[in-house]
């Protein structure tokens, strides 16, 4: 056993505190390592995903995990907190100079654990208990967290189960945000507050409308930036923060950092609404506990990355190869949600295929084409979506640009154009005879052959490529690491 740094007179309850990850828990260490394996050997595509750096995952593996530190820097529950206080105040300082926020009128809490969280925060910070609002539809692009009911009327979120919502819908045909239908909705439902952002809207938003219809209301206007933060910070997206009283994001998906999450607040409108006590009561003690100074470590990393000239060629690519991509599909006849797409997001409409987005999303997550099933307009099921999204984030991370995408695009052709031929061997709409046939050997299936070279084409094309934060020459397939064909 390894003791590093340990007294010979280290009694036995306190061994482990100084033994490696590979010595004390092997267990977990292998699946870490399977996990890492997956990683390199397959093409993540999730909109929501993304690869972050050494760096950042040396901050967020870190010995700050050890402390406590209730409440704000200057203002703790706790004793010896006087270097986190630096860490956040760092943190807060970099989120507001990465998108150029003057702090005399912008404020932000950097505590959150999550996009969620801190969306949730926001809420409760804005309106209360059975206050109205509106968010974007889930299957025309929204979000779980603005306001979602199911078809039946279920409150499956926080925002729907303390709130009253209503969404708001996209123009038939273009699918994009109807904000003349928004605004007349608007004027019926008098919401306290008006949510734009999404998770699987390709397009950009039109904050300066959207702010006329809030003023019209007196309502709140926040922007959920979770998708597009890293974009926005590029200067490849709209910036909200012109038009917008709260811009809430997660700190993964664009831009790179740990999960967690950010809230940004307007400190210099209508001073009487003091939304800078406001949202941080909301996050502590409202909300949750306290911080986990690790992940502030992390997202400050990640954030002096996204300051870096480079981070705005960064966000172009991500765009330019989610545009490469929609091209490709475009070009072989497939229908995309919004016949393109202005972000990192490529929501591929599967009805004219007669697929579903969990057969898709399942066949391809055989053959290491790693996606998401989505709803798109028009679904009554999230569960059983007719779509599925695609994302170019962490494929930009691993260097890959638009003639990658291309090939990639290739992948998902024949992907989806099996898919069709093993429905029609499998007759049966059943997703589990779906899945037998695609990947059971037996006489006469020509699916499960092409299945698997599918499978070793995608393998080889994806291990060509760095994997962000690890020594790919060193790395070995691990014991116990699983093909699924």
């Amino acid at each position: 056993m390894s003791l590093n740094n340990a007294h010979d007179d280290t009694p036995d309850y306190n061994r482990a505190l100084y033994t490696h990850l590979s010595e004390a828990d092997p267990l977990v260490q292998n699946i870490i390592d399977k996990e890492t394996w997956r990683q390199f050997s397959n093409l993540e595509l999730i909109n929501s995903e993304n690869l972050t750096s050494r760096a950042t995952m040396e901050a967020s593996g870190s010995i700050l995990t050890n402390k406590y530190s209730d409440g704000l820097p200057a203002a703790r529950w706790h004793g010896g907190t006087e270097y986190l206080d630096q860490l956040e105040l760092l943190c807060r300082k970099r989120a507001l100079q990465v998108f150029d926020l003057d702090p005399e009128q912008w404020g932000v809490n950097v505590q959150l654990y999550s996009g969620s969280t801190a969306n949730f925060a926001a809420l409760t910070a804005l309106i209360q208990p059975h206050d109205r609002l509106m968010g974007l539809s889930l299957p025309e692009g929204g979000q779980l967290a603005h306001g979602y009911y199911t078809s039946k009327m279920k409150k499956v979120n926080s925002s729907s189960i303390y709130f009253e919502s209503l969404p708001y819908s996209t123009l038939p045909g273009s699918n994009t945000v109807d904000y003349d239908s928004l605004a007349s909705q608007a004027n019926l439902f008098k919401p306290q507050l008006i949510i734009c952002g999404s998770s699987s809207y390709p397009r950009d938003w039109d904050f300066e409308r959207l702010r006329q219809i809030a003023d019209k209301q007196s309502a709140f206007l926040m922007a959920d930036i979770t998708h597009t933060g890293g974009l926005v910070a590029g200067r490849e997206q709209n910036s909200p923060f012109e038009h917008c009283d709260v811009v809430t994001t997660a700190t993964h998906t664009t831009f790179r950092g740990p999960r967690a999450g950010l809230i940004f607040f307007r400190k210099d409108k209508n001073g009487a609404q003091d939304l800078e006590k406001r949202v941080n009561q909301a996050v502590y003690p409202a909300c949750q506990g306290g911080p986990h100074n690790n992940r502030i470590a992390a997202i400050a990393v990640a954030l002096k990355q996204a300051m870096d000239p480079s981070w705005r060629a960064y966000a172009k690519q991500v765009i330019a190869n989610a545009k490469a991509l929609a091209s490709y599909l475009l070009e072989h006849g497939y229908k995309l949600q919004t016949g393109g797409t202005d972000n990192h997001f490529v929501l591929w409409d599967l009805r004219p295929l007669g697929l579903t987005g969990s057969k898709v999303e399942k066949l391809c997550e055989l053959m290491g084409l790693i996606i998401n099933r989505n709803a798109i307009a028009g679904d009554s099921s999230a569960l059983v979506p007719n779509g599925i999204c695609l994302g170019t984030s962490a494929l930009t991370s691993r260097d890959m640009k638009e003639e990658h995408m291309r090939i990639v695009g290739g992948f998902l052709h024949r992907a989806v154009q099996l898919a069709v031929v093993l429905q029609k061997e499998a007759d049966s709409k059943m997703l589990k005879n779906f899945l037998r046939v695609a990947t059971t050997p037996m006489e006469g299936n020509a699916g499960y052959v092409q299945v698997k070279q599918l499978r070793d084409d995608v393998r080889q094309f994806a291990m060509k490529w760095p994997l962000p934060g690890v020594d790919i020459a060193s790395l070995k397939k691990p014991e116990g690491f699983i093909d699924h064909v």
